[in-house]
């Protein structure tokens, strides 16, 4: 907690619990497209462009987390860097 920061409320701890349970589920729901791309090697329908933009997005919100020094920020955009360019790679190799 930063200095000065007004105290959690109970409306505060249930919200920061269910943005860290969406961030995994969020994240494991991306897992199965991954899968598709690089075990079953296939990237039809993908879009780079799509894909691209999500992980722009997330580099982003990375910075932006580490800037403020929240790490309901940044720490699930590591998950997202590392998914959606495993998307985006995968579909430029295996097309």
């Amino acid at each position: 907690m930063r200095t000065g920061a007004a105290p959690q409320t109970p409306t505060d701890s249930a919200l920061k619990w269910l943005m860290a349970a969406l961030s995994v589920f969020t994240l494991a729901m991306t897992v199965p497209q991954v899968w598709t791309i690089w075990v079953d090697r296939e990237a039809g329908g993908v879009s780079v462009w799509s894909w691209g933009a999500y992980w722009l997005s997330a580099a982003v919100w990375f910075a932006y987390g580490l800037k403020r020094g929240d790490p309901n920020l940044y720490l699930p955009c590591i998950g997202w860097l590392l998914l959606d360019g495993a998307v985006v790679a995968g579909a430029l190799i295996v097309r």
